[in-house]
């Protein structure tokens, strides 16, 4: 039987790369998949056995856009089921060179709009409903200039455990999956030596692919993961585990 047959989900920055392998994923098991893109307009691709995708285009950055997504779900299901984050931002800049506009672009991205996405969806997520916040290892390690996106990934943990401890009683769930470094179109445009140095640092020897981050996130969905709240799931080849 289909992980996420009859389920609502929605995948805030569900297409391309990590989150649209999370929506292909999600969709193949059974789910009516909404992601959000702020590109392009509202269309619906079936994919899968039994579910299906129906991208709403809006900014995750702004709680109008949000409101305006759950607003749609809410008039076409009644409801949200399955909630996934993963929205983000990374951009390189090191102490001396973080401008203001870095800082509040980052953390508006990563941290606010992942609280108002959460605030939103728990307004129509019934008992059995799950979260999952796409975080990074990049919260547990140093990484030299990524200083404000790993600050940012931080927090992701730190409200998944808060979120994990209030609405235990609602009977929702929140987990955190943090990928390393993973093979996307973005990781693309990075040069062959900075891809061997990053995998030379991977015990596992290679980086990840999104459909590997997507199982993840599929497991942390289902009821298969039905007694883990506040959980980490990293999903980086051991790069931040050994």
């Amino acid at each position: 039987m289909s992980r996420l047959a009859n389920k609502v989900s929605l995948v805030i920055g569900g297409i391309g790369g990590i989150g649209g392998a999370i929506s292909e994923i999600f969709s193949s098991e059974g789910a009516q998949v909404y992601a959000t893109s702020r590109k392009g307009g509202e269309s619906i691709s079936e994919t899968g056995a039994s579910g299906s995708i129906r991208v709403i285009q809006a900014d995750a950055s702004e709680k109008a856009d949000l409101q305006r997504v759950f607003e749609h779900i809410r008039s076409e299901q009644g409801r949200i089921d399955v909630l996934v984050i993963n929205a983000g931002l990374s951009e390189y800049a090191p102490l001396e060179d973080i401008s203001e506009d870095h800082f509040d672009r980052t953390f508006g991205l990563n941290v606010r709009s992942l609280v108002f996405a959460a605030q939103g969806a728990t307004d129509i997520m019934q008992p059995g409903g799950a979260i999952v916040l796409i975080g990074s290892i990049a919260g547990d390690i140093g990484t030299k200039g990524y200083g404000v996106y790993g600050a940012t990934k931080a927090a992701v943990r730190s409200f998944a455990r808060t979120w994990a401890n209030e609405l235990a009683q609602k009977g929702i769930r929140v987990n955190v999956v943090s990928p390393g470094p993973t093979d996307t179109a973005m990781m693309a445009g990075t040069s062959q030596e900075v891809r061997d140095a990053l995998s030379s640092m991977i015990p596992l020897g290679r980086m990840g692919r999104p459909d590997e981050v997507a199982s993840a996130a599929l497991f942390l969905a289902s009821d298969e993961s039905s007694f883990t709240t506040g959980a980490e799931l990293a999903v980086d080849g051991g790069m931040a585990q050994v």
